[in-house]
């Protein structure tokens, strides 16, 4: 059964409760978590807000499809309060769940790319992963998830 990590966060409406309905609708729905981050802090990321957002990472296994992932977690987002984007730049919403990696697969289509196109430019996605898969390698780039966290680091000094 593949393994599939995601990156989960939001800035609206963080509460243990809605965590703990992510987790379960995730169980339910996608797979087993196999694996969950620490919390993190971080300020916004593409725009300026005053409420602060907090991020895991997840490390789920799934027999879906990358695509049916893609349906699954969009649904869950939205169960959880998310409403659809009004224009092109990021704003504050009550959860956001990326797929990082779907084990090694390279997926480019206009829904949906993999590994994440921008997650080695974000601390709050790579601070998560690197503690529960540090060792993972990147398909595209051949650094493990440390290597590339060690770089976003030196990179915003």
């Amino acid at each position: 059964m593949p393994q599939t990590y995601l990156s989960v966060g939001g800035n609206l409406n963080n509460t243990p409760e809605k965590f703990e309905r992510l987790f379960l609708l995730l169980q339910g729905r996608v797979g087993e978590i196999v694996q969950k981050s620490s919390y993190y802090q971080s300020d916004a990321w593409g725009f300026e807000s005053e409420h602060l957002f907090i991020n895991i990472a997840l490390c789920l296994q799934t027999e879906l499809s990358p695509f049916e992932l893609l349906k699954e977690t969009q649904s869950i987002e939205k169960e959880l309060g998310r409403t659809e984007k009004t224009t092109t730049t990021y704003q504050d919403r009550t959860m956001d769940i990326d797929i990082i990696f779907y084990a090694q697969e390279i997926i480019k289509t206009p829904d949906l790319e993999i590994p994440h196109p921008k997650m080695h430019l974000r601390e709050f996605v790579l601070a998560p992963l690197n503690e529960i898969a540090a060792e993972f390698v990147h398909p595209v780039f051949e650094k493990s998830v440390l290597e590339l966290y060690e770089l976003s680091l030196i990179s915003s000094c």
